[in-house]
């Protein structure tokens, strides 16, 4: 058996490297990152992904799935990648408050359906995020102050398991790898379908605003103030931008589910910031959350990092300010707590985070500009010291960074085993993979 007779066996395209068309399937989201794979597999629905597993078991290779190449770690040489694309059909079941999303949906055509309807997903900050990957990894997004990790609104999982049978997992019938899957990456099993829970939205108000340079200390001081008595529903980050070709300034993104006038009250600090050279918020769609954070929509070549932090007060704010942000285009602090510090009793394998805030750097990955990214980054977290716990969301790990910064050792050890158990022939393997 060899790769040309994978074509044999799918309805939907396979690309091998010599074909026009391969590299531009192959390419990750993040155009720094370079996957080697020895196929591309475009799954035309359900019973492609199947048979391509079953492929894959016979012939001794594995397969890794990447719907969008978002959280590429190009740790796939040989591998055969499969695109989840065309599978990519959402069904708001609006009564009972849940949807059923195709392991291709991206959270923009969530939101999109489920808007109009008062409902939202526990989306992130991209729209062209896929729901499956993000859900797999925990998803730490806009309302999980309020309402938690996405992996915790997770219902059933539809999936293939190792011998190429599909399945249907939930806390009943599978509670292992339905805790497994809730967190802990796609390891395990290929996932074709989740049923996740919707939320109550009936209306959101958001925005960004936008101050020059010299206000960095009045609005940190703001955030803050803001972030320290702060209501579930209201998510606020502060983004020390360096745009390539502009000048420095700095922002605050939020979200807050409810009303425009009790945000507004809960938000009159920032009036007394003057000097602000946009302000967006108001009213907004849940079709629109995406914009929020105004993310790149087309693939970049990036360097990320992200830190957990242990709290953030005034000397953790010098520390922050006392540098440029440059090389760096971006330095960004969320506030978390709430639901996400307070997991239920069916939480999943990303467990609480209980630190409640996120640091997450972002510059280019040009070549000329790389290495002093990546010197900026490790230098402010050097600054930053104890303020950094040193345990990482699984879906911000970054190539050379490994599933173990991710979770407990109690908590590894059991994924490490569901792996071992479930995939005993290395069949599927995670962007970080949990015996990596």
């Amino acid at each position: 058996m060899t790769i040309n007779d994978l074509r044999g066996v799918l309805k939907g395209r396979v690309l091998l490297p010599d074909d026009d068309g391969f590299a531009q399937a192959s390419t990750a989201w993040n155009l720094t990152v370079r996957q080697p794979v020895a196929a591309v597999a475009e799954a035309a629905d359900a019973d492609d992904v199947a048979a391509l597993v079953r492929y894959a078991r016979r012939a001794g290779m594995t397969v890794t799935a990447q719907p969008s190449g978002h959280g590429a770690s190009g740790d796939v040489d040989g591998l055969i990648l499969l695109r989840t694309g065309l599978l990519n059909k959402v069904e708001v079941r609006a009564q009972e408050r849940t949807v059923r999303v195709g392991a291709g949906a991206k959270w923009g055509q969530l939101l999109a359906a489920a808007g109009p309807l008062g409902l939202t997903g526990l989306s992130g900050s991209a729209p062209g995020v896929s729901v499956t990957g993000y859900t797999l990894g925990g998803g730490v997004g806009w309302f999980s102050r309020k309402h938690g990790l996405a992996a915790d609104s997770v219902r059933a999982i539809d999936i293939v398991d190792a011998d190429g049978q599909p399945n249907r997992v939930t806390a009943e019938s599978d509670p292992d790898l339905f805790w497994a899957l809730r967190g802990g990456g796609g390891d395990y099993a290929m996932v074709t379908a989740l049923e996740l829970d919707l939320h109550p939205a009936p209306a959101l108000y958001g925005g960004r605003v936008i101050w020059p340079e010299h206000r960095t200390r009045e609005v940190y001081d703001a955030f803050l103030e803001i972030t320290a008595e702060a209501p579930r529903e209201l998510s606020v980050w502060i983004n020390r931008l360096q745009p390539p070709g502009a000048p420095p300034m700095v922002t605050l993104d939020l979200a807050y589910l409810g009303e425009a006038a009790q945000a507004q009250d809960l938000l009159t600090r920032l009036d007394k910031i003057d000097g602000a050279i946009s302000d967006t918020r108001g009213l907004v769609p849940v079709a629109d959350l995406g914009t929020i954070a105004a993310e790149p929509t087309a693939p970049a070549p990036s360097i990320t990092r992200a830190e957990l932090l242990t709290g953030l007060d005034t000397d953790a704010v010098e520390l922050l300010l006392d540098k440029p942000v440059a090389p760096l285009i971006n330095v960004q602090i969320r506030h978390l707590g709430g639901a996400l510090a307070e997991p239920g009793g069916g939480a999943g394998a990303s467990g609480a985070v209980t630190e409640p805030y996120l640091l997450g750097m972002v510059g280019l990955g040009l070549p000329h500009a790389a290495d002093a990214t990546r010197a900026k980054q490790a230098e402010l977290v050097a600054d930053l010291g104890a303020y950094v716990s040193g345990r990482k969301p699984y879906t911000l790990l970054s190539p050379g960074e490994t599933a173990a910064m991710s979770f407990s050792g109690d908590t590894l050890a059991r994924l490490r085993e569901i792996k071992r158990a479930r995939d005993p022939h290395n069949v599927f393997r995670a962007n970080y993979p949990v015996l990596g």
